[in-house]
């Protein structure tokens, strides 16, 4: 995983490194059957949704990446799946679950500041108003430095610009497909008020980093977010994905959580991480920060290039 790989002829991905800004919108849509001419229209419009938007407020750096789940993949293309395309794998562990929600597109809009969002969200949601329905939208905002609502920093392990490309990008293993990636999303809520009653040390313990540095710990709990969410393959070579988590909140209606996006070449990486997660390396040594997170939603979605998006296949 850490050595180069080709990615064919030159090829150019969608906006999947670019870097963690302030604000970000999520929204997962379902296609009803019937709405797939549509969807193909607004697919090989979004560059263009991208420019209308963006040139506005060029300053804050408007992107989006869109992704496509297998059902619609089936029902838009005759062109085989991707080979790791499939639907959400849900989890069962001995407490814990995670469960396979529906999703047949997702939109990750991000920029530096929520209204170029807002703007593009909703000239999306306009376009597929007639044909699908919006099952999540999540809007999620940069909290201090890089932290997550337990108060942790969030993504430290995640691989630096120069490296990501293997660890995120399909190469040659799947070369019809190449620079793409995949896309998997789940939306946790915290019991914060269960969470803010643990000491720091027990905070540091279930995480496996310190609060106020966020220094590795080196004895590390089995149970522990870090210890579960580090994997290697056969030769010891760590795994990586590329993590673009975003915190989100009510405070009018008590809801905090995590929103918890992450790309990789091959779904594989972050399955195995949720199968260590939820399940427990070994069984019943679940995370333990799942005693104050649970997750309600799960899918996984295929990004194809921008080429691929601009003129799509029959």
């Amino acid at each position: 995983m850490t050595a180069p790989r080709s990615l064919g002829p030159l090829v150019t991905s969608q906006a999947v490194l670019a870097p963690l800004t302030d604000a970000a919108m999520f929204l997962v849509a379902t296609v009803r059957e019937g709405g797939e001419a549509t969807v193909r229209e607004l697919l090989e419009d979004m560059s263009a949704l991208q420019r209308t938007v963006g040139f506005r407020l060029p300053g804050a750096k408007l992107s989006c990446v869109t992704g496509i789940g297998a059902e619609l993949w089936d029902r838009l293309f005759t062109a085989p799946r991707p080979a790791g395309l499939h639907r959400f794998r849900a989890w069962r562990g001995p407490k814990h679950s995670a469960p396979s929600t529906p999703g047949d597109l997702l939109f990750h809009i991000r920029a530096g500041q929520m209204d170029v969002c807002f703007e593009l969200a909703s000239k999306i949601a306009d376009r597929l108003r007639d044909v699908a329905d919006i099952v999540d939208e999540t809007h999620g905002f940069k909290y201090f430095d890089e932290r997550d609502l337990l108060g942790f920093v969030d993504g430290t392990e995640n691989p630096s610009a120069a490296e990501a490309g293997p660890h995120v990008l399909i190469g040659d293993e799947d070369s019809e497909y190449a620079g793409g990636s995949y896309v998997l999303v789940q939306k946790y809520r915290h019991d914060l008020r269960a969470w803010n009653a643990l000491t720091v040390e027990q905070q540091e313990a279930a995480i496996g980093r310190t609060k106020l540095d966020n220094v590795e710990i080196r004895d590390k709990a089995p149970n522990s977010h870090v210890e579960l969410n580090t994997v290697e393959d056969p030769d010891g070579n760590e795994l990586k994905i590329l993590r673009d988590n975003m915190p989100f909140g009510s405070i009018k209606d008590g809801e905090f959580g995590t929103y918890y996006i992450a790309y990789a070449s091959t779904p594989d990486v972050p399955e195995l991480m949720l199968r260590r997660m939820f399940l427990g390396e070994p069984y019943g040594t679940y995370d333990r920060i799942l005693d104050f997170s649970t997750a309600v939603t799960g899918s996984l979605f295929f990004v194809p290039t921008a080429a691929f998006l601009d003129d799509l296949p029959e």
